[in-house]
């Protein structure tokens, strides 16, 4: 059974900085492209960053340059690092892993950056 849990979400203010965390069981981070969604009220679902199995990553424009994706192997872990918070970052961000073209969800952790 494939589980995501995340963490690592909170309050900061603009211009600074969180780490998200999601935890998997059931599955090797390094076998599976992970990827890291937000969603604000009232707006559609975005892709925030993505590595693959492989290890290649890629980014939202509206993140480019202030958010890294990395994962540790031996922690199962996948990590989100968000500098430079801006308001418009405000959201629910979920961790997602794609196993056999089946993708799994985490709960989800929330972000909310004050100006």
């Amino acid at each position: 059974q494939v589980q995501l849990v995340e963490s690592g979400g909170g309050l900061v203010q603009a211009g600074g900085s969180l780490r998200l965390s999601c935890v998997v069981s059931g599955s090797r981070v390094s076998a599976n492209a992970m990827v890291w969604y937000r969603q604000a009220p009232g707006k559609q679902r975005e892709l925030v960053a993505r590595i693959t199995s492989g290890g290649s990553t890629n980014y939202a424009d509206s993140v480019k340059g202030r958010f890294t994706i990395s994962r540790d192997n031996a922690k199962n872990t996948v990590y989100l690092q968000m500098n430079t918070l801006k308001s418009e970052d405000t959201a629910s961000y979920y961790c997602t892993a794609t196993i056999l073209y089946y993708d799994y969800w985490g709960q989800g952790t929330q972000v909310t950056v004050s100006s």
